[in-house]
């Protein structure tokens, strides 16, 4: 029996040795995103995250000292002169050099903190003489990115959750050991090493943030007001997070991925990208066939639509079906048209006027003909563009 028990603990130990070892830590850590089992800050790329990991340390140091400090004298005064060993209390009245210290002291201390504290601050507000401003607008769920000044002025893009990942979620997630699981996107930021770079932030729906621990920024993302942070990374790489401002139940499919490339590829990548703005130019009085403008919309459904409704335009849960629903199938074709302009659900189905009037004339049309919808109808970028 004792060598039975023995054999099957010996087991047990080393299944979970082996369990430790392989599968519970697949993942590694993701350089410029989280770590693995991380409990301190993320290492900085830019001087302000890395005077901001110096002042989390010089805090903490403080607070400790004091604590220690404070707790130790009380519990050794409370030890050594207890009544048990016949310690009487003593009876006094006021102490000026007590009440002169405990005041000084502090004072003091709240000086040596505040004054790097401070410094830090005020160099995170400093968003003057930027290299590169970037326009950050939160919509539910996902960042649309401006580039107002600098290299790249006039380069605009939505910024979603990879589909992969996000069907990956959407089946429970099992045997994901993907090391930037959920923070992978279609069109990461991307901007120059070295470059100061200005971040204004905005909103579309509700209050988002913008926050990237590596790169020491975080700026809420506000309907109506005009926020703005900057930052300078000093090393190329990939840099990662997350909108830190709970914005309803897709809050967690926000991610942010900020791409640092070198001068010489940033430029060639302005190249390309102005080049693929030249030919996606339409003009919103172009008149389309049914076919072609379903193909396009099965992209634009596929890269903005599927996460929720489902390839299959069936839906999910509190997610309503596209197919056989009454606004699809409706003749009025304005209808579908406002939802798409303004949401609606008091935007569980977000708004999505930042995709232009032809993407949106073309998702509207691949869903009313596709799956059991099969109406024929057709909307044009000139009906969205009235419609606006």
């Amino acid at each position: 029996m004792k060598n039975n028990l023995l054999q099957k603990l010996t087991s047990g130990v080393l299944f979970l040795a082996a369990w430790a070892s392989t599968a519970a830590w697949a993942v590694n850590d993701l350089p410029g995103g989280p770590g693995v089992r991380q409990l301190n800050l993320q290492p900085g790329a830019t001087k302000i995250a890395i005077e901001q990991g110096w002042l989390h340390w010089f805090m903490l140091i403080i607070c400790t000292v004091i604590f220690v400090a404070v707790f130790g004298v009380m519990f050794y005064s409370i030890w050594k002169h207890r009544k048990s060993v016949g310690h009487k209390s003593a009876s006094f009245h006021e102490s000026v050099k007590v009440e002169i210290a405990w005041t000084v002291i502090p004072f003091i201390i709240v000086i040596l903190m505040a004054l790097p504290a401070t410094k830090a601050v005020v160099a995170q507000k400093d968003t003057s003489n930027a290299d590169l401003t970037i326009k950050a607008t939160g919509y539910q769920w996902k960042w649309g990115y401006d580039y107002i000044k600098g290299q790249g002025e006039g380069i605009a893009f939505i910024s979603t959750l990879d589909n992969e990942q996000r069907e990956m979620s959407n089946n429970g997630a099992k045997g994901v050991d993907i090391d930037n699981y959920l923070l992978k996107v279609d069109n990461p930021l991307v901007v120059p090493v070295n470059k100061k770079v200005r971040i204004i932030t905005t909103a579309n729906d509700v209050i988002h943030a913008f926050a990237v621990p590596s790169l020491g920024v975080k700026q809420d993302a506000i309907p109506g007001f005009v926020r703005d942070t900057w930052f300078r990374a000093e090393a190329v790489g990939d840099y990662y997070g997350q909108c830190q401002e709970l914005c309803g139940k897709e809050h967690a499919y926000m991610p942010i991925h900020v791409k640092v490339l070198s001068a010489a590829d940033y430029s060639a990548w302005v190249a390309t990208e102005q080049k693929k703005m030249a030919a996606k130019m339409d003009d919103p009085s172009k008149v389309w066939n049914l076919a072609d403008l379903s193909k396009r919309g099965e992209k634009v459904y596929a890269a903005n639509c599927a996460a929720c409704h489902q390839p299959n335009g069936k839906g999910a849960g509190p997610i309503k079906p596209l197919d056989g629903a009454a606004v699809v199938l409706d003749a009025d074709k304005n209808k579908q048209i406002k939802v798409l302009l303004n949401g609606q659900n008091n935007l569980t189905m977000p708004a999505w006027k930042q995709l232009s009037d032809t993407d949106i004339a073309a998702v509207i049309t691949f869903t009313k003909n596709n799956w059991s919808n099969k109406t024929g109808q057709l909307v044009q970028p000139a009906d969205v563009k009235a419609a606006r």
